[in-house]
């Protein structure tokens, strides 16, 4: 009599803290299948990357968010002829009260009486204490008790309430030209680039309150544009005739739409953001003004070369063609080799082609 095999036991393990489901490795039951791993969320990107490439998922940039309710508005502000003709007609009523009640030593008014007087007193202090020079190019910001009430760009005499806490900020058309910037380019040489910045000052609340200074914040984000812009592309091409920094107008253009677009959201306006100089930093000058002359000089030299052989070409097809001279190819190659040797010495090239 055989002896009945024995039915193998499952294995179960429990499942470890990390989440995987390690019976399935071990089960002994093939009918059931494995359950398949859920696959791992993964940011989307612009272009399917190639089989066994490394790749970076990069996030946009966006600029810092604006405070939808700090928004510019009209302050609460009325002409200077107002308050001085205010401010006289309290007097006037003031003194008229007074005469009537003459001699003064002596006078008893009753209590509305003395109440008048204290208002039209009242009134002129505030009708006069209100009064303030509105300039052209600047504005008064408006703030009660550190909440917002407006802005005034009235110029000449005008009134604002004494109450509110007024303070000017300019409003006209700036430009600043920056301090050499240390960046670099794609190719990691180290560059000094200044900028020119010409901007003006668009929501006056947000320039004032959003932002602790609104001139330091524009000074740091120039600096940061300037080295997100400047690190992508080289300063010179050395290897084609690929797009460099030396294109001062799209190198411009990306830095002003960069640099509005950061501070847009403090009520700051950028019109323009021009490099005026960029220049290789005094450690590298050096040695990349040797390299750009090498490339000067092979680029000389190839359009020397150009021109000699096809001189050669035609010099040799001339008298070939017209019957002048009959070569056989021992001949022929004699006769543009001396040519060639001619041709370029006389354009300036070494003696010997075969120098460099």
């Amino acid at each position: 009599m055989t002896e009945t095999q024995k039915r193998p036991l499952p294995v179960r393990i429990r499942r470890s803290t990390d989440g995987i489901p390690m019976n399935d490795l071990f089960r002994s039951d093939p009918a059931r299948p494995a359950r398949p791993a859920r696959p791992a969320r993964t940011a989307p990107t612009s272009a399917t990357p190639a089989a066994g490439t490394a790749t970076a998922v990069t996030l946009p940039r966006r600029p810092p968010p604006a405070e939808p309710d700090l928004t510019e508005r009209p302050g609460p502000a009325v002409p200077g002829w107002v308050a001085v003709l205010t401010g006289l007609t309290a007097l006037g009523g003031a003194a008229a009260a007074l005469w009537r009640a003459r001699p003064l030593r002596t006078a008893e008014l009753p209590p509305w009486q003395w109440a008048a007087l204290a208002g039209c007193a009242v009134v002129a202090v505030v009708a006069f204490g209100g009064l303030t020079r509105g300039r052209t190019g600047s504005a008064w910001v408006l703030s009660l008790f550190g909440r917002y009430r407006g802005s005034v760009r009235r110029t000449g005499l005008v009134w604002i309430s004494p109450f509110v806490l007024r303070r000017r900020i300019d409003v006209r058309l700036r430009h600043w030209r920056s301090e050499p910037i240390a960046v670099v380019d794609a190719e990691g040489s180290a560059l000094r680039v200044v900028v020119l910045v010409v901007w003006s000052v668009r929501d006056t609340a947000r320039a004032l309150l959003a932002v602790d200074d609104h001139l330091g914040y524009l000074r740091e984000q120039v600096e940061a544009a300037t080295a997100r812009v400047l690190s992508q592309l080289p300063a010179d091409a050395f290897r084609g005739d690929a797009p460099t920094l030396r294109d001062a107008e799209a190198v411009g253009d990306a830095l002003t739409r960069m640099l509005a677009a950061e501070c847009r959201p403090v009520g700051v306006a950028v019109f323009s953001a021009q490099p005026t100089r960029i220049e290789y930093a005094p450690e590298v000058a050096a040695a990349m003004r040797r390299r750009q002359i090498a490339v000067l000089d092979a680029k000389h030299r190839d359009s020397v070369l150009t021109g000699v052989i096809d001189a050669v070409d035609d010099t040799v097809t001339r008298l070939t063609t017209r019957g002048l001279v009959e070569l056989d190819d021992f001949e022929r190659q004699a006769l543009v080799k001396d040519l060639t040797v001619a041709f370029y010495t006389r354009s300036g090239g070494p003696a010997d082609p075969n120098q460099e």
